[in-house]
Protein backbone atom coordinates (compact mmCIF):
# COMPACT_ATOMS: atom_id res chain seq x y z
CA UNK A 1 0.00 0.00 0.00
CA UNK A 2 1.52 3.72 -0.92
CA UNK A 3 1.13 6.38 2.08
CA UNK A 4 -1.72 7.23 0.59
CA UNK A 5 -3.70 4.32 1.20
CA UNK A 6 -2.39 3.54 4.60
CA UNK A 7 -3.34 6.69 6.12
CA UNK A 8 -6.19 7.72 3.88
CA UNK A 9 -9.13 8.27 6.73
CA UNK A 10 -6.04 10.65 8.14
CA UNK A 11 -5.90 12.91 4.56
CA UNK A 12 -9.18 12.64 4.28
CA UNK A 13 -10.05 13.74 8.17
CA UNK A 14 -7.29 16.97 7.35
CA UNK A 15 -8.89 17.41 3.95
CA UNK A 16 -12.67 17.77 5.23
CA UNK A 17 -10.92 20.59 8.26
CA UNK A 18 -9.53 22.71 5.55
CA UNK A 19 -12.41 22.91 3.22
CA UNK A 20 -14.63 24.17 6.05
CA UNK A 21 -11.88 26.64 7.22
CA UNK A 22 -10.90 27.66 3.84
CA UNK A 23 -14.52 28.10 3.36
CA UNK A 24 -15.10 30.12 6.52
CA UNK A 25 -12.32 32.06 5.97
CA UNK A 26 -12.79 33.04 2.46
CA UNK A 27 -16.31 32.22 1.49
CA UNK A 28 -16.16 34.74 -1.51
CA UNK A 29 -13.59 32.43 -2.91
CA UNK A 30 -15.96 29.54 -2.43
CA UNK A 31 -19.04 30.48 -3.82
CA UNK A 32 -17.38 31.92 -7.14
CA UNK A 33 -15.98 28.45 -7.60
CA UNK A 34 -19.41 26.61 -6.73
CA UNK A 35 -21.02 29.19 -8.67
CA UNK A 36 -18.98 27.29 -11.99
CA UNK A 37 -21.58 24.77 -12.91
CA UNK A 38 -23.74 23.75 -15.81
CA UNK A 39 -27.22 22.25 -14.71
CA UNK A 40 -25.90 22.91 -10.72
CA UNK A 41 -23.01 20.11 -11.61
CA UNK A 42 -19.98 21.61 -9.75
CA UNK A 43 -16.66 22.47 -13.31
CA UNK A 44 -14.08 21.95 -10.25
CA UNK A 45 -15.62 19.03 -8.74
CA UNK A 46 -15.95 17.30 -11.99
CA UNK A 47 -12.47 18.37 -13.17
CA UNK A 48 -11.20 16.89 -9.86
CA UNK A 49 -13.31 13.67 -10.33
CA UNK A 50 -12.32 12.78 -13.95
CA UNK A 51 -8.89 12.48 -12.54
CA UNK A 52 -10.12 10.51 -9.50
CA UNK A 53 -12.41 8.30 -11.85
CA UNK A 54 -9.85 8.11 -14.82
CA UNK A 55 -7.38 5.84 -13.04
CA UNK A 56 -9.95 3.24 -12.04
CA UNK A 57 -11.51 3.07 -15.42
CA UNK A 58 -8.35 2.50 -17.05
CA UNK A 59 -7.48 -0.66 -15.44
CA UNK A 60 -10.83 -2.06 -16.39
CA UNK A 61 -10.30 -5.36 -18.16
CA UNK A 62 -13.73 -5.12 -20.20
CA UNK A 63 -13.71 -8.73 -20.61
CA UNK A 64 -14.37 -8.97 -16.75
CA UNK A 65 -17.46 -6.39 -17.62
CA UNK A 66 -18.52 -8.66 -20.26
CA UNK A 67 -18.28 -11.74 -17.48
CA UNK A 68 -19.93 -9.70 -14.79
CA UNK A 69 -22.76 -8.78 -16.85
CA UNK A 70 -23.63 -12.54 -17.53
CA UNK A 71 -23.79 -13.11 -13.25
CA UNK A 72 -27.44 -12.03 -12.44
CA UNK A 73 -27.13 -12.07 -8.53
CA UNK A 74 -25.22 -9.51 -7.13
CA UNK A 75 -26.65 -6.64 -10.11
CA UNK A 76 -30.12 -7.87 -8.88
CA UNK A 77 -29.04 -7.97 -5.10
CA UNK A 78 -28.09 -4.26 -5.95
CA UNK A 79 -31.36 -3.29 -7.35
CA UNK A 80 -32.98 -5.21 -4.48
CA UNK A 81 -31.71 -3.26 -2.01
CA UNK A 82 -30.98 0.53 -3.60
CA UNK A 83 -34.76 0.28 -5.05
CA UNK A 84 -36.99 -1.74 -2.55
CA UNK A 85 -35.04 -1.46 1.05
CA UNK A 86 -33.18 1.54 1.09
CA UNK A 87 -35.58 4.61 0.32
CA UNK A 88 -38.18 3.15 2.90
CA UNK A 89 -35.66 2.15 6.04
CA UNK A 90 -33.75 5.97 5.16
CA UNK A 91 -37.44 6.98 5.77
CA UNK A 92 -38.17 5.47 9.16
CA UNK A 93 -34.73 5.73 10.82
CA UNK A 94 -35.29 9.65 9.87
CA UNK A 95 -38.65 9.73 10.79
CA UNK A 96 -38.22 7.92 13.81
CA UNK A 97 -34.95 10.03 14.96
CA UNK A 98 -35.75 13.38 13.74
CA UNK A 99 -39.75 13.46 13.63
CA UNK A 100 -39.95 11.73 17.24
CA UNK A 101 -36.53 11.15 19.27
CA UNK A 102 -34.92 14.36 18.41
CA UNK A 103 -38.13 16.74 17.72
CA UNK A 104 -37.89 18.39 20.99
CA UNK A 105 -34.15 19.83 20.23
CA UNK A 106 -34.49 21.23 16.52
CA UNK A 107 -36.07 24.56 16.04
CA UNK A 108 -39.45 24.83 15.11
CA UNK A 109 -40.23 26.46 11.74
CA UNK A 110 -39.12 27.44 8.37
CA UNK A 111 -40.02 28.82 4.82
CA UNK A 112 -39.12 27.30 1.79
CA UNK A 113 -38.84 27.85 -1.65
CA UNK A 114 -42.61 29.03 -2.65
CA UNK A 115 -42.90 30.32 0.16
CA UNK A 116 -44.71 27.33 2.19
CA UNK A 117 -44.38 27.12 5.98
CA UNK A 118 -43.10 23.64 7.15
CA UNK A 119 -41.40 22.44 10.29
CA UNK A 120 -37.93 22.44 10.52
CA UNK A 121 -37.92 18.36 11.20
CA UNK A 122 -40.18 17.63 8.37
CA UNK A 123 -38.04 19.60 5.57
CA UNK A 124 -34.59 17.45 7.41
CA UNK A 125 -36.79 14.24 6.70
CA UNK A 126 -37.19 15.81 3.60
CA UNK A 127 -33.29 16.07 2.38
CA UNK A 128 -32.79 12.02 4.32
CA UNK A 129 -35.44 10.75 1.98
CA UNK A 130 -33.39 12.49 -1.23
CA UNK A 131 -30.28 11.31 -0.39
CA UNK A 132 -32.03 7.58 0.27
CA UNK A 133 -33.58 7.76 -3.43
CA UNK A 134 -29.75 8.63 -5.22
CA UNK A 135 -27.90 5.43 -5.29
CA UNK A 136 -24.22 6.40 -5.82
CA UNK A 137 -22.82 5.85 -9.46
CA UNK A 138 -19.15 8.05 -9.42
CA UNK A 139 -17.41 7.63 -6.00
CA UNK A 140 -18.46 4.41 -5.42
CA UNK A 141 -16.39 3.06 -8.13
CA UNK A 142 -13.44 4.42 -5.46
CA UNK A 143 -15.05 2.58 -2.73
CA UNK A 144 -14.93 -0.92 -4.49
CA UNK A 145 -11.75 -0.42 -5.41
CA UNK A 146 -10.16 0.11 -2.49
CA UNK A 147 -12.24 -2.67 -0.86
CA UNK A 148 -10.29 -4.84 -3.86
CA UNK A 149 -13.67 -5.62 -5.63
CA UNK A 150 -14.56 -6.49 -8.57
CA UNK A 151 -14.16 -3.25 -10.79
CA UNK A 152 -16.17 -4.57 -13.84
CA UNK A 153 -18.95 -5.43 -11.71
CA UNK A 154 -18.68 -1.98 -10.13
CA UNK A 155 -18.86 -0.59 -13.63
CA UNK A 156 -22.07 -2.32 -14.20
CA UNK A 157 -24.04 -2.19 -11.54
CA UNK A 158 -23.03 1.75 -11.96
CA UNK A 159 -24.60 1.72 -15.16
CA UNK A 160 -27.77 0.02 -14.07
CA UNK A 161 -28.07 2.46 -11.11
CA UNK A 162 -27.55 5.12 -13.13
CA UNK A 163 -30.70 4.31 -15.75
CA UNK A 164 -32.69 3.17 -13.42
CA UNK A 165 -32.19 6.24 -11.11
CA UNK A 166 -33.39 8.49 -14.53
CA UNK A 167 -36.73 6.39 -14.04
CA UNK A 168 -37.50 5.98 -10.36
CA UNK A 169 -35.82 8.78 -8.68
CA UNK A 170 -39.15 11.37 -9.75
CA UNK A 171 -42.08 9.05 -8.97
CA UNK A 172 -40.41 7.18 -5.76
CA UNK A 173 -39.45 10.60 -4.32
CA UNK A 174 -42.97 11.99 -5.01
CA UNK A 175 -44.60 9.07 -3.50
CA UNK A 176 -42.07 9.23 -0.24
CA UNK A 177 -42.70 13.16 -0.03
CA UNK A 178 -46.48 12.99 -0.76
CA UNK A 179 -46.30 15.68 -3.54
CA UNK A 180 -48.10 15.81 -6.16
CA UNK A 181 -45.12 16.31 -8.81
CA UNK A 182 -41.39 16.20 -7.66
CA UNK A 183 -39.63 18.63 -10.54
CA UNK A 184 -36.40 16.17 -11.23
CA UNK A 185 -32.99 18.05 -12.42
CA UNK A 186 -32.82 15.42 -15.44
CA UNK A 187 -30.22 17.62 -17.33
CA UNK A 188 -28.15 17.62 -13.78
CA UNK A 189 -28.41 13.38 -13.30
CA UNK A 190 -27.44 12.84 -17.28
CA UNK A 191 -24.58 15.58 -17.46
CA UNK A 192 -23.59 14.07 -14.11
CA UNK A 193 -23.57 10.57 -15.45
CA UNK A 194 -21.76 11.61 -18.59
CA UNK A 195 -19.06 13.55 -17.01
CA UNK A 196 -18.44 11.76 -13.46
CA UNK A 197 -18.49 7.91 -15.42
CA UNK A 198 -18.66 8.39 -19.36
CA UNK A 199 -15.84 10.41 -19.75
CA UNK A 200 -13.29 9.05 -17.95
CA UNK A 201 -14.93 5.97 -18.71
CA UNK A 202 -14.29 6.04 -22.71
CA UNK A 203 -10.87 8.14 -22.22
CA UNK A 204 -9.72 4.73 -19.95
CA UNK A 205 -10.81 2.23 -22.76
CA UNK A 206 -9.10 3.80 -25.70
CA UNK A 207 -6.51 4.70 -23.55
CA UNK A 208 -6.46 1.28 -22.09
CA UNK A 209 -5.93 -0.54 -25.56
CA UNK A 210 -3.59 2.08 -26.79
CA UNK A 211 -0.86 1.59 -24.39
CA UNK A 212 -0.64 -2.33 -24.42
CA UNK A 213 -0.89 -2.07 -27.86
CA UNK A 214 2.57 0.14 -27.82
CA UNK A 215 4.01 -1.00 -24.97
CA UNK A 216 2.82 -4.06 -23.19
CA UNK A 217 0.65 -5.36 -20.85
CA UNK A 218 3.48 -6.23 -18.69
CA UNK A 219 4.72 -2.13 -18.97
CA UNK A 220 0.99 -1.54 -18.27
CA UNK A 221 0.47 -2.87 -15.10
CA UNK A 222 3.95 -2.72 -13.29
CA UNK A 223 4.94 1.04 -14.53
CA UNK A 224 1.63 2.96 -15.83
CA UNK A 225 -0.91 1.58 -13.50
CA UNK A 226 1.91 1.95 -10.48
CA UNK A 227 2.13 5.60 -11.11
CA UNK A 228 -2.04 6.45 -11.37
CA UNK A 229 -2.73 5.45 -8.38
CA UNK A 230 -1.53 8.50 -6.16
CA UNK A 231 -3.26 10.72 -8.95
CA UNK A 232 -6.86 8.82 -8.12
CA UNK A 233 -6.24 9.18 -4.20
CA UNK A 234 -4.90 12.65 -4.60
CA UNK A 235 -7.93 13.58 -6.65
CA UNK A 236 -10.39 12.36 -4.03
CA UNK A 237 -8.71 14.68 -1.60
CA UNK A 238 -8.88 17.99 -3.34
CA UNK A 239 -12.50 16.98 -4.22
CA UNK A 240 -12.63 17.05 -0.08
CA UNK A 241 -10.89 20.22 0.17
CA UNK A 242 -13.30 21.69 -2.55
CA UNK A 243 -16.91 20.08 -1.62
CA UNK A 244 -16.09 21.40 2.25
CA UNK A 245 -15.07 24.77 1.33
CA UNK A 246 -18.56 25.48 -0.63
CA UNK A 247 -20.21 24.34 2.74
CA UNK A 248 -17.80 25.61 5.49
CA UNK A 249 -19.38 28.31 6.91
CA UNK A 250 -23.00 26.62 7.10
CA UNK A 251 -21.43 23.60 8.59
CA UNK A 252 -19.89 25.48 11.44
CA UNK A 253 -22.91 28.00 12.22
CA UNK A 254 -25.41 25.12 12.58
CA UNK A 255 -22.78 22.22 14.42
CA UNK A 256 -25.40 20.90 17.05
CA UNK A 257 -28.01 20.09 14.16
CA UNK A 258 -25.86 18.41 11.75
CA UNK A 259 -24.80 15.79 14.83
CA UNK A 260 -28.11 15.10 15.29
CA UNK A 261 -29.19 15.04 11.60
CA UNK A 262 -25.89 12.90 10.99
CA UNK A 263 -26.89 9.94 13.40
CA UNK A 264 -29.81 8.78 11.52
CA UNK A 265 -27.59 8.90 8.17
CA UNK A 266 -24.75 7.26 9.48
CA UNK A 267 -27.05 4.27 11.25
CA UNK A 268 -29.03 4.08 8.26
CA UNK A 269 -25.85 4.14 6.20
CA UNK A 270 -24.39 1.45 8.31
CA UNK A 271 -27.72 -0.85 8.34
CA UNK A 272 -27.92 -1.10 4.46
CA UNK A 273 -24.06 -2.13 4.24
CA UNK A 274 -24.88 -4.67 6.97
CA UNK A 275 -27.75 -6.23 4.98
CA UNK A 276 -26.48 -6.40 1.71
CA UNK A 277 -23.45 -7.91 3.17
CA UNK A 278 -24.81 -10.89 5.00
CA UNK A 279 -27.52 -10.86 2.33
CA UNK A 280 -24.39 -11.16 -0.02
CA UNK A 281 -23.02 -14.08 1.81
CA UNK A 282 -26.45 -15.80 1.96
CA UNK A 283 -26.52 -16.07 -1.50
CA UNK A 284 -23.04 -17.04 -1.90
CA UNK A 285 -21.38 -14.64 -3.74
CA UNK A 286 -17.65 -14.42 -3.75
CA UNK A 287 -15.96 -11.49 -1.80
CA UNK A 288 -14.83 -9.41 -5.13
CA UNK A 289 -19.05 -9.18 -5.89
CA UNK A 290 -20.12 -8.94 -2.23
CA UNK A 291 -18.08 -5.88 -1.25
CA UNK A 292 -19.11 -3.39 -4.38
CA UNK A 293 -22.93 -4.84 -4.01
CA UNK A 294 -22.77 -3.73 -0.48
CA UNK A 295 -20.48 -0.47 -0.56
CA UNK A 296 -22.96 0.55 -3.49
CA UNK A 297 -26.19 -0.04 -1.11
CA UNK A 298 -24.58 2.21 1.32
CA UNK A 299 -23.24 5.17 -0.49
CA UNK A 300 -25.22 8.15 -2.03
CA UNK A 301 -25.16 10.35 -4.82
CA UNK A 302 -25.22 13.40 -2.82
CA UNK A 303 -24.61 15.51 -5.96
CA UNK A 304 -28.34 14.98 -7.50
CA UNK A 305 -29.37 15.17 -4.22
CA UNK A 306 -28.07 18.52 -3.40
CA UNK A 307 -29.33 19.65 -6.63
CA UNK A 308 -32.93 18.21 -6.13
CA UNK A 309 -33.24 19.71 -2.48
CA UNK A 310 -32.36 23.09 -4.13
CA UNK A 311 -35.13 23.08 -6.64
CA UNK A 312 -37.54 21.85 -4.29
CA UNK A 313 -36.85 23.73 -1.15
CA UNK A 314 -33.75 26.36 -1.56
CA UNK A 315 -30.45 26.48 -0.77
CA UNK A 316 -31.08 27.77 2.77
CA UNK A 317 -33.83 24.92 3.60
CA UNK A 318 -33.45 22.37 6.14
CA UNK A 319 -33.88 19.96 3.49
CA UNK A 320 -30.51 21.25 1.56
CA UNK A 321 -28.66 21.16 5.01
CA UNK A 322 -29.64 17.26 5.64
CA UNK A 323 -28.21 16.27 1.68
CA UNK A 324 -24.65 18.65 3.10
CA UNK A 325 -24.53 16.73 6.02
CA UNK A 326 -24.71 13.37 4.04
CA UNK A 327 -21.72 14.80 2.44
CA UNK A 328 -19.89 15.24 5.67
CA UNK A 329 -20.47 11.72 6.83
CA UNK A 330 -20.39 9.89 3.62
CA UNK A 331 -16.42 9.44 2.90
CA UNK A 332 -15.50 8.27 6.22
CA UNK A 333 -17.89 6.04 7.26
CA UNK A 334 -17.57 4.77 3.54
CA UNK A 335 -14.03 4.52 4.36
CA UNK A 336 -14.95 2.78 7.50
CA UNK A 337 -16.82 0.16 5.27
CA UNK A 338 -14.13 -0.30 3.31
CA UNK A 339 -11.90 -1.15 5.87
CA UNK A 340 -14.36 -3.76 7.62
CA UNK A 341 -14.76 -5.19 4.23
CA UNK A 342 -10.88 -6.08 3.92
CA UNK A 343 -11.06 -7.35 7.49
CA UNK A 344 -13.85 -9.80 6.97
CA UNK A 345 -12.98 -10.86 3.22
CA UNK A 346 -12.21 -14.53 5.45
CA UNK A 347 -15.92 -15.36 5.70
CA UNK A 348 -16.81 -15.08 2.38
CA UNK A 349 -13.45 -17.37 0.96
CA UNK A 350 -15.39 -20.00 3.95
CA UNK A 351 -18.49 -20.24 2.47
CA UNK A 352 -17.83 -19.88 -1.48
Amino acid sequence: MTIFERYLTLWVLGCIAIGILLGKIFPQVATTLDSISIYQVSIPIAICLFFMMYPIMVKIDFAEVIKAGKTPKPVLLTLFINWGVKPFTMLAIATLFLGILFKGWLPGMEIIKGGAQVELYRSYIAGCILLGIAPCTAMVLIWGHLAKGNDGLTLVMVAINSITMLFLYAPLGGWLLSINQMPIPWQTIVLSVLVYIGLPLLLGYFSRKWIIAKKGIEWFEEKFVHYLTPVSISALLVTLVLLFSFKGELIINQPQIIFLIAIPLFIQTCFIFGLTYCLARWLKLSYRDAAPSALIGASNHFEVAIATSAILFGLSSGASLATVVGVLIEVPVMLMLVKFSLRTKHLFERSS
